[in-house]
C-alpha cells in the first residue's frame, strides 16, 4: 500500500509500505481523506515543529478518517463498514495531568504522525492504518468523510475557544487565517461570539475567515485599515508568529483573555510581557483536545459551512504536490489527500 512519509527535511516521499494487522485492543481502518496540517508542512520545510526534532522516516498525519475494515482478537468497535474518524492521541491516563482531567497536556501520550518522543509514532498517512480501537468514531448519518476530515483541526479550535472561557456577547480578535484560525472563527461563532474580528497579511486567508463567520477582517500589515478594532474582549492568536502574540497582547481590553494557539518558532519569542502585568491580562495556552472531537464531529454534521474551507483534494502519489499547495496560503486553505486511488 502506499503511504506517505517524511525522511528528512524537504525530503518527503510517497513509499510502498506493508499493510499492518491489528492485534488486541486495535482496529484496522482503511483510509480515505487525511488531511495536510501545519505541523506536517513544518516537518517537511523544516525537519520539526517547534522542539520536535526528525530523528527518523516517519509516516505523517493525524487527520485521518476512513472505513473499518477489521479487529484484532478480542477486540469490538462499530462494525466494518462503518465510516469513523479517528482521534489521534493515546494518553498513558495515570500521569497527573490525566488524573487531572487533561489528557491532552499528558506527559506521556502518543500522537499520531508525531516526533515528540522516539520511536517516533507513525502517523496516518496511509491507505489502511492500525489503531487503538477506542479512538475510533462512528460517524452520524449524513455526515460524508469529506468534511468529517476536519474534525480533528476543528477539535483543535474548540479546544482554543473553551480555554478563553464565555464568549457569549464577546468581542473576538482572531491573528492568523489560515485554516486553524478559520476554524477558530466557525467556533468562536457557534458558542455565541457577539463579532468576530480577523486579521492575515493574505486577501485569499481573509476571504475564507469570511466564509467561516468574521464579521470584519483586516489586513496586519494596514495599520490604517479602519476595520482595526479598539479593543476586544478574547483575542486568540493563531498564526503562529510572534507579531500575532503582540497584537493580541495590545489589542484586548484590560482584564482580557489572550489564548496562545499558534505554535512559535523554536527558541526565545519576543514578548510584551509588561502588558500582561499593567493590564492584568490573562495569557493561556492552548494545546491539541481531548473529549473536543466529540464536539467537532456533532457540529460538523449540522453544519454544511465548513464545506467551503477544504480547498482542494489530491490523490496520495501528488503528495509533495499537495504539501505545495497547502503550503501557499494565498490560494489554499485545507488540503486533503485522497488514499482511495
Amino acid at each position: 500500500m502506499l503511504g506517505c512519509v517524511i525522511h528528512g527535511q524537504g525530503d518527503l516521499r510517497v513509499d510502498e509500505l506493508p499493510v499492518p494487522s491489528p492485534g488486541p485492543g486495535q482496529a484496522l481502518v482503511a483510509v480515505r481523506y487525511g488531511g495536510v496540517c501545519g505541523s506536517d508542512l513544518h516537518y517537511w520545510r523544516h525537519g520539526g515543529v517547534g522542539d520536535f526534532r526528525l530523528r527518523e522516516p516517519m509516516v505523517l498525519g493525524h487527520e485521518v478518517v476512513g472505513t473499518v475494515v477489521s479487529y484484532g482478537a478480542g477486540t469490538s468497535g462499530p462494525v466494518p463498514g462503518t465510516p469513523v474518524a479517528v482521534h489521534p492521541a493515546t494518553p498513558c491516563g495515570v500521569c497527573p495531568e490525566c488524573a487531572d482531567g487533561r489528557a491532552n497536556v499528558c506527559r506521556d501520550t502518543r500522537y499520531l504522525g508525531s516526533a515528540a518522543r522516539t520511536p517516533h509514532v507513525q502517523g496516518g498517512f496511509a491507505a489502511q492504518v492500525v489503531v487503538p480501537a477506542g479512538q475510533l468514531r462512528a460517524l452520524p448519518a449524513g455526515l460524508d468523510l469529506r468534511r468529517a476530515a476536519l474534525a480533528e483541526p476543528l477539535s483543535v479550535a474548540l479546544h482554543a475557544v473553551r480555554r478563553a472561557g464565555t464568549m457569549a456577547g464577546r468581542h473576538v480578535l482572531v491573528t492568523g487565517a489560515g485554516p486553524i484560525g478559520c476554524l477558530v472563527v466557525a467556533a468562536a461563532k457557534a458558542a455565541g461570539a457577539a463579532r468576530i474580528t480577523v486579521t492575515d497579511l493574505l486577501p485569499r486567508a481573509l476571504s475564507y475567515a469570511v466564509s467561516a463567520g468574521a464579521d470584519a477582517v483586516v489586513r496586519a500589515d494596514d495599520p490604517a485599515d479602519p476595520s482595526w478594532p479598539h479593543e476586544v474582549d478574547v483575542a486568540i492568536e493563531a498564526s503562529g508568529v510572534a507579531a500575532g502574540l503582540d497584537t493580541c497582547l495590545r489589542l484586548v481590553r484590560r482584564g482580557g483573555v489572550v489564548v496562545q494557539l499558534g505554535m512559535l518558532p523554536p527558541g526565545q519569542s519576543p514578548f510584551a510581557g509588561n502588558l500582561v502585568v499593567s493590564r492584568e491580562v490573562e495569557l493561556r495556552g492552548a494545546f491539541r483536545f481531548d473529549g473536543e472531537f466529540d464536539d467537532a464531529i456533532a457540529l460538523l454534521a449540522v453544519e454544511s459551512s465548513f464545506d467551503g474551507l477544504v480547498s482542494a483534494v489530491l490523490p496520495v502519489r501528488d503528495a509533495e504536490s499537495a504539501f505545495a499547495l497547502a503550503a501557499d496560503r494565498s490560494t489554499s486553505c485545507k488540503v486533503l489527500l485522497d488514499f482511495t486511488s
